[in-house]
This record gives C-alpha cells, sequence and structure tokens, in this order.
C-alpha cells in the first residue's frame, strides 16, 4: 500500500539523473534534470509536496543514494532492471522517459525491490569482482601471447605452465624473421 503522497523516479547515471516526480493528489507530474550530488538530490525531494517515495534502478552507481536517502528518512527502494514491467511497442528508451515510468511503477507498488547490502558487503563484493575480472585478463593475455608464440611456430613443452611460464618451457625453432624476435 502506497502511503506516500509523492512518488518520485530517479534514471542515475555519473553525471546526471532524469526525475520524475508524480503528485498523488494532483496527479502533476515534475520532471528535472539533475546532478548526481546526493545533497542536491536530497534538497529538491525536499521541495516537493511530502511524505515522498523515490524508486530508482540498480546499476553501476551502486547503492550509496539509497543510503543517503534512507538516512535523510526518504523511503527509497532500488529496482531490479531485469523485473520492471515494460509496455509492448515502447521501443523508445530515454533517461525522461525511464524516470516517469519508475515513478508510475512505484505509484502502482508494482516493481521488484532489491536488497541493498551494506558497505563492508558491497565493498567485499566489488574487491571479489575485480579479482576475478584480473583473473580473466590474466588468462586472456597468457592464451594470446601462447597464440602468437604458437603462430611463430614456438610451442610450449614444459608441461603444467605454474603461474608465470617462463623461455625455458617453449622450443626454440622460432622464426628467423627480425621483427619476430
Amino acid at each position: 500500500m502506497f502511503t506516500e503522497r509523492t512518488s518520485v523516479g530517479l534514471d542515475v547515471h555519473a553525471r546526471s539523473v532524469a526525475a520524475a516526480a508524480i503528485d498523488g493528489v494532483t496527479g502533476e507530474l515534475v520532471q528535472t534534470k539533475l546532478t548526481p550530488s546526493h545533497e542536491h538530490i536530497r534538497s529538491w525531494l525536499g521541495d516537493l509536496p511530502g511524505p515522498v517515495a523515490v524508486a530508482y534502478e540498480a546499476g553501476p552507481t551502486g547503492f550509496g543514494l539509497s543510503r543517503a536517502l534512507n538516512a535523510a528518512g526518504i523511503r527509497c527502494e532500488v529496482v531490479a532492471p531485469s523485473k520492471l514491467q515494460r509496455p509492448s511497442g515502447d521501443r523508445v528508451k530515454t533517461d525522461a522517459k525511464d524516470a516517469v515510468h519508475l515513478a508510475r511503477l512505484l505509484r502502482l507498488d508494482e516493481f521488484t525491490p532489491v536488497s541493498v547490502p551494506s558497505v563492508e558487503h558491497e565493498n567485499a563484493r566489488d574487491l571479489v569482482r575485480a579479482r576475478e575480472d584480473a583473473r580473466g585478463d590474466l588468462m586472456r593475455a597468457r592464451h594470446r601471447l601462447s597464440k602468437l608464440l604458437l603462430r611463430q611456430g614456438i610451442v610450449y613443452s614444459g608441461g603444467r605452465r605454474g603461474p608465470a611460464p617462463t623461455a625455458r618451457g617453449y622450443d626454440s625453432n622460432a622464426s628467423t624473421h627480425p621483427h619476430s624476435r
């Protein structure tokens, strides 16, 4: 059950925020563009007829905005983008339309919220993801190097490679071309 007077949808990006607010009493729709500063967003929300509820899509900007708004006493829901209901045939996607769509879904209470992790949990998850990305980058670089050497006629025959294969494990039937040395 929606108890707030104003429902707000935010389409949050690194450099801008598209905002749409629907007044539940008058039905008035207010749209604006904001900076991603939490203080600027809180200030704009404070000017709306209250109480206010906010929804934005989970994404690369993280959960800092949700934490800041909840700490300020503003109900903020982070919505799973994959679970949003999209009107069929609505192919045009703009930030302003997304913000209005989020505000309407919030007003109707038809969205799937995601759990906002603690700061510590979010930091640990970011660290694990960064490590997985680095391991993937390392494996891709190793494969590119081994394929480059294979094209030059150099074949690795040293068994298990270990953490850093050296030139010792490679057959030296290398190309005699000066640019391939």
